[in-house]
Formats: structure tokens, sequence, C-alpha cells
């Protein structure tokens, strides 16, 4: 996390604010994630160098950053986001040498991006009421997914058999919410 400040990532009214382990606002009523939950989340998604990614709910573009630094040029991660305002913002904030990572507007209509291309990881940073199936079906075999669902934190695995979902215990998300009406691309 060091390798890419949360304060190159935030608004310039609340930069000041980076050091914080607290959601911080970004405009449009979403936030950048506090630091202890994004580094969590980020452990139990167990990324690998060469890890094709989704990041949904990508904001600021910190997170997306985050994951592209953890898979390496040989990885690939897509941020998607439905507001215009941050796409922009997320994009300006993605460092040019993160090639590897770009991020798209949401169509809020479709959740994830289901171009029948599975992702090894993938990451929610909102909470979506109920874990969601459009996104479990874009998980590769051997893929996990990281996802907060009616305030409870949850590591979905996708097996050679089926899907594996397991509440993290002792963790509760601030809610958040993952809109279906707005969600991505």
């Amino acid at each position: 996390m060091s390798a890419l400040p949360r304060r190159d990532y935030l608004p310039a009214d609340v930069r000041g604010q980076a050091q914080l382990d607290e959601p911080l606002p970004i405009g449009h009523g979403a936030t950048n994630s506090q630091p202890w939950t994004v580094q969590f989340m980020l452990e139990l998604l167990h990324v690998h160098p060469g890890d094709k990614i989704l990041d949904v709910g990508s904001g600021s573009g910190w997170t997306t950053a985050l994951l592209a630094h953890l898979t390496g040029h040989t990885g690939s991660v897509v941020g998607v986001e439905l507001e215009p305002e941050l796409v922009a913002m997320g994009r300006a904030n993605l460092p040019k040498r993160l090639t590897w990572a770009h991020i798209e507007q949401a169509d809020p209509h479709t959740l994830g991006v289901p171009r029948g291309e599975p992702f090894n990881r993938i990451l929610v940073s909102a909470d979506a009421g109920e874990i969601p199936m459009e996104l479990e079906e874009q998980l590769s075999v051997g893929g996990r997914m990281v996802v907060p669902a009616a305030g409870v934190m949850w590591v979905v695995d996708r097996e050679h058999h089926g899907l594996h979902r397991e509440p993290v215990t002792g963790y509760r998300f601030n809610f958040v919410p993952l809109q279906h009406a707005a969600l991505p691309n």
C-alpha cells in the first residue's frame, strides 16, 4: 500500500486526512474505503502475479491501482464505476505506468464485465445486499471473489464442482450500497 499512497487518490479537500484509518468522501455519495479495510480485502483476495482481476466500484482508482501493482505487468485489471465523474477521477488518478489496468464506465443494467472472459479475482467495494450471482458467473475455476453482502464480508471460491461461499467471521462491512440499477459494465 505504501507503493501507491492513498493521498494521491483523494480529492484535494480531504488529502490532509489520508492518514486516518476511516472512509473518506470522494463525491457522489461514494467513499474511499478505510485503509485497514482495503488491506484486509486485498489479503483475503490472494492476488497473484499475472491474475486477471475485476474491481467493482473502482471509485477514485486506488483499489484498481493497488490490484495492478499486485498482479504486475503480466496481469490485467479492469475497474468499473457507475458515476461518470468518478470514472474520470479514477482514470486521471491511475498511474500511466500501470498500462495493464484501466477503468471503464459501468453499464447501469449489467453487473461486472460479462464478455465471456472469466476473472481469476473479483473485488467488490460496496455492499451488494446479497452475493451477486452475475459476478459469481464471471469467476474462473480456481477464482476468488471478496464481496460485502448484507453487512458481512464474504469470500467466494469457484471450484471445479461449484461455488464455496464463506463468511468472514468477526468482520462487519459498513453499508455502502451497490445498487443493481447502478452497476458496472
